[in-house]
């Protein structure tokens, strides 16, 4: 097939586009840096500007492109969250990433419809953001948490219209638990390093993770199996704060983090970051693994941190 990736270059699309080349596809990916083209094209694609904020520009590339398959991956991380997260102000740190998530995804499916493309996949997310009520593990049925009353009620509620949007068009929703990986969690690698990413309170809110190879392969099997629908792409095993924050810790070859009371979690990290650690949902992958006959690499971030944190953990000691 002929996949059209939109957001090629982000920490995902690096890893998604060899895949597919493995597999025998055809792949046009785009990035909104000229200076990125080559790293595209080394990975076997072909490479094209797009502004994904431009509806000139999506309708353009995918006009030129003429793909069976659009892949949307597009998200400004990379460009604005260098750095010390604002986990604070997620409204004002995801700002650009929210509009490629509602005007950016508009273009796109306008485009797809425009030239004929039924056939649509999109980046969800399903990290800590389960509804709060009920067990600690939420499946494609369970609804999201949309944390209303907070800052990131906003993003949450780009990601679910996103979900929405996609859905109606006949596509499909790939709610990937927070990534990990290269690139993908530098900035917190370093914050621990620092002794400035906290445990809060007890510690006992869930989250998902999913090691970027394996986001990777789930996508490729859902494209080739033209599935439809929602689908958890998160490892074997969600845990608690308490548990996998320390041990990310160990293996980027940090201290033990702090602990700090929820009170000042809230005042200094904002209301995310508590419910996150002390609230937080984790998600199954079992209709993932039924539905796509799908094996991760990495069915425990235990396995993956530790192969991915401890090679650069041991150059940071002396």
């Amino acid at each position: 097939m002929h996949v059209f990736l939109a957001g090629g270059t982000g920490v995902l699309g690096r890893r998604l586009v060899p895949q597919l080349v493995a597999r025998g596809h055809q792949v046009t990916a785009t990035t909104t840096s000229k200076a990125k083209l080559g790293l595209a094209e080394g990975l076997g694609a072909t490479a094209l500007v797009m502004d994904g904020l431009n509806p000139d520009s999506v309708g353009e590339a995918v006009t030129s492109a003429r793909p069976d398959v659009i892949v949307n991956e597009m998200t400004a991380i990379s460009m604005t969250h260098a750095g010390k997260p604002d986990i604070k102000h997620p409204d004002k740190w995801f700002s650009i990433t929210n509009r490629l998530r509602s005007e950016g995804l508009d273009h796109l499916l306008a485009a797809a419809a425009a030239n004929g493309v039924t056939r649509f996949f999109n980046q969800g997310y399903a990290a800590w953001n389960g509804e709060p009520r009920g067990g600690r593990v939420k499946t494609e049925d369970d609804p999201l948490n949309l944390m209303p009353g907070t800052v990131a009620n906003p993003l949450l509620i780009t990601l679910a219209q996103a979900e929405e949007k996609v859905l109606k068009f006949g596509g499909t929703v790939l709610r990937y638990g927070g990534f990990y990986g290269p690139g993908a969690i530098d900035d917190q690698v370093t914050l621990l390093r620092k002794r400035q990413y906290p445990l809060v309170g007890s510690g006992s809110g869930y989250s998902s993770w999913i090691h970027l190879d394996d986001a990777a392969s789930a996508t490729v099997l859902a494209v080739e199996q033209n599935a439809t629908g929602v689908f958890n792409i998160v490892d074997d095993d969600p845990a608690p704060a308490r548990d996998w924050l320390p041990y990310l810790a160990e293996c980027a070859g940090a201290g033990k983090p702090f602990r700090v009371p929820v009170w000042l979690a809230r005042l200094l990290a904002g209301d995310q970051a508590v419910f996150m650690m002390t609230e937080g949902r984790g998600f199954s992958n079992a209709k993932a693994k039924r539905e796509l006959g799908w094996k991760l690499r990495y069915p425990s971030w235990r396995e993956g941190f530790r192969a991915e944190l401890a090679p650069a953990a041991s150059n940071t000691r002396p």
